[in-house]
């Protein structure tokens, strides 16, 4: 059975059922993809009780279709180039050149905005779960996993709301775990699965970042205030 989601905080919430397991636990970090991922890593956050912050990565366009990625770009210079477009379109190496200075301008002014004077989280032996909207050629996605991988996590785990069956398949031989809540065929496009899928304003994922900020996970109190005796089992 296939959902359309309301909107992406629904989505979030939907997701976050898949992702129990890491709910509580002090180590665990909610990345998301902006602009489109951090509504739903917001829901992800909360229904976890774990920090939330920002990877962030911007699409590659091709010139003249520039929803159709050819690639993405990550902090960390992190370049990931999706081959079949690339020869598909006849992209040289100057075209894509042109194309990845003109998005790493827009990554640095993004990472200023979004972050500013905060510095990015330590990721070294974290449980680091990437969120984002959806998955339609993941290329985002993977310069976003590659960029964590460089930090050496504990564990690496892809979590979106959609994706296309074969993308979701193939990340699985890329990180530590990947959930994909549904992988409908044909996907017809990520904003399909949504009822609301309304563009996310850069003003919209600093408020949710400062909102997060702002209230600290239960993850971050100690075991004793929580009454714990152990954390839950992994798989």
């Amino acid at each position: 059975m296939t959902i359309v989601y309301q909107d992406r905080f629904d989505a979030g919430q939907q997701l976050a059922a898949h992702l129990q397991a890491y709910a509580n636990r002090r180590n665990v970090l909610v990345l998301a993809l902006p602009r489109g991922g951090v509504p739903v890593a917001f829901a992800v956050a909360r229904a976890l009780h774990a920090p939330l912050d920002v990877l962030l990565v911007r699409k590659l366009g091709v010139p003249g279709q520039e929803e159709l990625a050819l690639g993405a770009i990550a902090s960390g210079n992190i370049r990931v180039l999706n081959d079949e477009v690339v020869q598909a379109w006849h992209l040289s190496p100057q075209i894509i050149e042109q194309v990845e200075q003109k998005e790493c301008h827009k990554l640095e002014r993004n990472e200023q905005l979004y972050r500013g004077d905060r510095p990015s989280p330590d990721l070294r032996d974290r449980i680091v779960i990437l969120v984002d909207d959806g998955l339609a050629t993941g290329a985002s996605m993977r310069a976003a996993a590659q960029a964590v991988r460089r930090q050496h996590p504990a564990r690496l785990i892809v979590a979106v709301p959609v994706a296309e069956p074969s993308v979701c398949e193939a990340f699985r031989e890329e990180v530590d775990e990947v959930i994909c809540a549904q992988t409908p065929a044909p996907l017809d496009g990520i904003s399909a699965w949504y009822r609301d899928f309304s563009q996310t304003s850069d003003q919209e994922v600093h408020a949710l970042l400062t909102q997060a900020e702002q209230a600290p996970p239960v993850a971050e109190r100690t075991d004793a205030e929580r009454g714990w005796e152990a954390e839950p089992h992994l798989p």
